[in-house]
């Protein structure tokens, strides 16, 4: 374990650990533009100059390992003239684009200019110009005169998706990143490299010019587009009220997690959040297709399913539901003394998977499903169902009808039915038939926690508000459960996860403050 010096303060670091990392965890910033932890060193920026003692010259500190009897200096004033001239040259023809640049208030030319810059512009010649505003994707706009030439999006698309589609080319001031002909940047994971741009070259085309970041308010959060849990911050536009309509969610962004999704997100997930402020939103209960207040629609409920014999009411739970309300419905089915429980409705179409973060499994939280014991027959319920041996059904987030089985089998079924309950966020085919439709929140409108796949607890929080009348599932839940005579004293996520981790063996003693912004792994 080699043992240096940076700026007087001593520091034993990890064999091979370079001197970025090192500083970084002395909390001393080395600026840099090329070096990113997830990549390969290239060395290409040259900011990160630091003083080493009997160096005859300012040495990257990015492709020097920390040694042992190392003395570091980053504040001297041969390191400070190095960096204010390298900060000359990054931005010697970078155009003025700064009031209608989308990386404007993060951008790091920004950031370290005002930190290690401010110098006295000397550039009297005409600037060179490049392609602006160039599609390289659909997810990504290139603009060549911002780019420093880092290559961090070159270096991803060698060595994280493998797919090669960018390059450096032409020399000297005439060098820019482009596509190598014939191709487009449309790996599954495009998104990353507008991430990892450390200027404007690469914006999302997704969120241009849609609001300033420093309107963003942001929740950190768990992306629920597969069974990997990727961990990720939600960005909010503050100035779009959750009364005005519109785009509520700005764009979700990739937060590290080593032992998850690293610094990584795919598009999928990435661009999968239309459906929070889609049209389809049911916002309102509604009883027979007329609205009506939350209470009486959980009477109806109670009494629909109150009515029956425990075999003749089925519930079907969602493996997209958090771990709280898929507790809150396993007490639901104990209290109706009915087994007619499941959650698993085979998909459509399969889902893809990979050997970076992508999983088939298109729901965050089936581990968590089987773990607290719902993992009943759903296609033997809907066959009861379609012989009248079921009365009354739950559905909570399907639309049955975009499933593998046959439509006329998925009709006949719910046709059946004395009450079909549909309780989720958007409204589809299985809601149509409905005789009561509840609305339920999204996922960045609550709190609550996703198991997945390998079994790790990781927590989200609410980013906006509820649109109109919906609540959260354990909620609904809950006051049927009142009604029914049970109590029904839980008023947040929480007290659903305390009752989680009292009952159920692999989440045996874990709060959300064990949790953590990690996750903890099941028993």
């Amino acid at each position: 374990m080699p043992k240096l010096t940076i700026d007087g303060k001593e520091i034993e670091v990890a064999p091979g650990t370079n001197l970025i990392e090192a500083a970084r965890q002395l909390g001393i910033e080395i600026p840099h533009y090329c070096y990113h932890p997830g990549l390969s060193i290239a060395g290409q920026c040259r900011l990160c100059m630091v003083d080493i003692e009997k160096a005859p010259r300012p040495t990257i500190a990015c492709n020097t390992q920390a040694a042992d009897g190392m003395v570091v200096a980053t504040q001297t004033e041969r390191v400070k003239e190095t960096q204010r001239s390298i900060m000359e040259f990054h931005l010697i023809n970078h155009p003025l684009d700064c009031p209608v640049c989308d990386q404007a208030g993060e951008c790091w030319l920004q950031i370290y200019y005002m930190k290690y810059g401010l110098y006295d512009p000397r550039m009297v010649d005409e600037k060179v110009h490049k392609p602006k505003a160039v599609p390289l994707g659909p997810h990504v706009m290139l603009d060549a005169e911002r780019c420093i030439l880092c290559s961090r999006c070159v270096r991803f698309c060698d060595e994280i998706t493998g797919t090669g589609e960018l390059g450096i080319f032409h020399r000297g001031d005439q060098s820019e990143i482009g596509l190598f002909p014939g191709r487009d940047l449309e790996n599954k994971y495009s998104g990353n490299v507008v991430d990892i741009c450390p200027v404007g070259a690469l914006t999302d085309r997704d969120f241009r010019f849609q609001v300033r970041v420093w309107y963003l308010d942001t929740a950190k959060s768990i992306c629920p587009g597969c069974a990997r849990g990727c961990n990720i911050d939600v960005h909010v536009n503050r100035r779009r009220p959750h009364h005005a309509g519109g785009k509520r969610v700005a764009r979700l962004k990739p937060r590290f997690n080593a032992e998850v999704n690293k610094w990584w997100l795919c598009d999928e997930g990435r661009y999968g959040y239309g459906f929070v402020d889609d049209a389809s939103r049911v916002t309102t209960p509604v009883w027979r297709s007329e609205p009506v207040p939350w209470d009486t629609a959980i009477a109806e409920v109670t009494r629909a399913l109150g009515r029956h014999a425990p075999d003749a009411v089925g519930v079907v739970a969602s493996p997209k539901m958090p771990n709280e309300d898929l507790m809150a419905v396993r007490r639901l089915a104990e209290a109706l003394g009915t087994r007619q429980v499941g959650f698993k409705v085979p998909p459509r179409t399969p889902g893809d998977q990979d050997d970076l973060l992508i999983r088939a499994d298109k729901n965050p939280n089936t581990r968590a499903a089987e773990l607290i014991g719902l993992d009943g027959d759903v296609a033997g319920i809907l066959t009861a169902a379609r012989s009248g041996r079921i009365k009354a059904l739950w559905v909570f987030g399907h639309d049955l009808f975009d499933s593998a089985w046959l439509e006329s089998d998925v009709t006949l079924a719910l046709g059946a039915l004395e009450t079909l309950i549909f309780t989720g966020t958007n409204a589809g085919r299985t809601s149509a038939l409905a005789h009561l439709v509840l609305p339920a929140t999204a996922w960045v409108e609550r709190d609550g926690t996703f198991t997945n796949w390998e079994g790790r607890v990781q927590r989200f929080r609410p980013a906006v508000e509820p649109l109109g009348e919906a609540l959260p599932e354990w909620d609904i839940v809950g006051r049927v459960l009142g009604m029914l005579g049970h109590a029904a004293s839980a008023t947040r996520a929480e007290h659903w996860f305390v009752d989680l981790a009292a009952n159920v063996e692999a989440f045996r003693g874990m709060t959300y403050q064990s949790i953590g912004e990690t996750g903890r792994m099941t028993q």
